[in-house]
């Protein structure tokens, strides 16, 4: 069976047949077709002083009994579902341009915004980023001999099987190689046991799904796929490896520490709900047209109150909204998946822009994300966030030079997130949207709200205080496992 990029792939058939399709399987790192379970993470930036020492490493770490392959963690899945056998730990790992430079030239991939790294000014410039000074210093790199040159996950549903795999990668470690910083994510859930952010919303509802076994479940196991169809190609997510053969992918990806002020953003749910004068129940719709959900995952599009949490709502497209009267413009969902409604390209090349989504929230907390009985002052200002992670086919995006097709992560958070007009096609008269009030970045102007769910937008409020700050990322690719065998 052939790899075939412009298609969603069925990953039992490739296995079945055998061939191209298979190998592709074999030789490409978990988690970038499908989410692999990680309620428990390590993420290891590396540094490598000596070129021979880290080849040695990454070859020694990518054996099969350490690192799995795609087919590997899709068949555990299968397994697990079918059978409630446990997997194995996820391990990926993960190379910087200069990580590249100085173990493999020969074999670095071409994007733009990938061999420049996300602390050139030209990176702060395009996703308007805080300046690199006011990051989290293991991020900031202004030392060679500190320069971040890989990174290394180890995830999975128990803190104890991450521990044990953490500390076989560390064994692994030579004495010329030392680790930059260590992140840890812990999975916050809400009530029905559904993933959420630390603000206690639903998160990572809306992903493009590569494999027709997931899309399958999808439609027959959720809301369906009649609406908004979150199918998505190969080639959205995969990239050919210029060090592997001619069946091996990687995938570029974006690491980005966000963290959160809990407390403000509570605060500015009630301030907003008492600037619209909502009451009672409707209160919550306040938060619910900041994010374009309700916390419990209700699209704010299709309903004016929470509660349709079983199944999760996916299938909804904004046609039914195109005035912005139930779900802002601006809503954060809304923004950074348009569904069709962004107006600058048509829907089809619109959701090329989308990226495969695999972060986790870090930080300990005392009170309860999901206790609405919790008052603002009562939640953390910090110390806790969101480990942004994402796998893209292409970062970078170039306007001037007509190269935006396709391009995910810095286009998202550029000229979507960040962007006052965008959507590009309003109502006559409307308002500029404004920013993503959730990650959006640059200078913030007032923003546009409906009193009542269904009415015109017709009160302006100030807008929503920045309380996501980012502290710190980089670029990365994930190669193919048998680029890295071969080192």
């Amino acid at each position: 069976m052939a790899v075939i990029l412009n298609v969603p792939l069925s990953w039992k058939a490739a296995v079945a047949a055998g061939g191209d399709a298979a190998d592709m399987l074999d030789n490409l790192q978990a988690n970038i077709l499908k989410g692999h379970v990680r309620d428990n993470l390590s993420l290891l930036f590396l540094h490598f002083g000596d070129a021979v020492d880290g080849r040695a490493f990454l070859n020694a770490l990518a054996r099969p009994e350490l690192t799995k392959s795609a087919a590997t963690h899709l068949q555990e899945a299968e397994d697990f579902n079918l059978n409630k056998v446990p997997g194995t730990p996820y391990v990926g790992m993960g190379l910087t341009a200069s990580g590249y430079a100085l173990l493999a030239p020969a074999a670095l991939p071409a994007d733009a915004s990938f061999r420049r790294g996300m602390t050139d000014p030209a990176s702060k410039a395009t996703l308007a980023d805080p300046p690199v000074s006011t990051w989290e210093a293991p991020y900031r790199q202004p030392d060679p001999a500190q320069e971040i040159h890989a990174v290394v996950l180890v995830g999975d549903v128990g803190d104890a099987a991450v521990s044990t795999r953490r500390d076989e990668v560390l064994a692994l470690l030579p004495d010329s190689a030392s680790v930059v910083a260590e992140e840890t994510g812990l999975a916050q859930r809400n009530e029905h046991g559904d993933g959420i952010e630390h603000f206690g919303y639903i998160d990572g509802r809306s992903q493009p799904l590569f494999l027709v076994e997931d899309l399958d479940a999808e439609r027959d196991g959720s809301d369906g796929t009649n609406v908004w169809d979150p199918a998505a190609n190969l080639e959205q997510v995969l990239v050919a490896d210029p060090g592997g053969g001619p069946n091996h992918f990687g995938s570029y990806f974006v690491f980005r520490k966000l963290e959160q002020n809990v407390r403000r953003f509570k605060q500015v749910e009630e301030d907003l709900a008492d600037a619209l004068g909502l009451s009672g129940d409707d209160r919550e719709r306040a938060g619910a047209m900041i994010v374009g959900r309700f916390e419990d995952g209700t699209p704010l599009t299709l309903q004016r109150a929470d509660g349709a949490h079983r199944p999760i709502m996916n299938n909804f497209t904004y046609d039914g909204d195109t005035e912005g009267r139930k779900c802002p413009f601006h809503a954060h969902i809304r923004k950074t998946n348009p569904r069709g409604s962004g107006g600058a390209q048509p829907p089809a090349d619109e959701r090329l822009h989308l990226m495969a989504r695999r972060g986790q929230t870090y930080g300990q907390r005392t009170d309860v994300p999901f206790d609405g009985s919790v008052p603002p002052s009562g939640r953390p200002t910090g110390g806790v966030g969101l480990l942004f992670m994402a796998f893209n086919s292409q970062i970078h995006f170039d306007f001037a030079a007509g190269d935006f097709l396709g391009a995910q992560f810095d286009f998202t958070q550029a000229i979507w997130a960040d962007n006052r007009q965008f959507p590009a096609v309003l109502p006559a008269g409307a308002p500029d949207p404004g920013l993503d009030p959730v990650i959006g970045q640059g200078p913030r102007p007032p923003q546009t709200y409906p009193t009542n769910w269904g009415g015109l937008p017709d009160r302006q409020v100030a807008a929503v205080p920045q309380a996501v700050r980012m502290r710190g990322g980089e670029y990365f690719f994930m190669p193919s496992l048998a680029f890295l065998r071969n080192l």
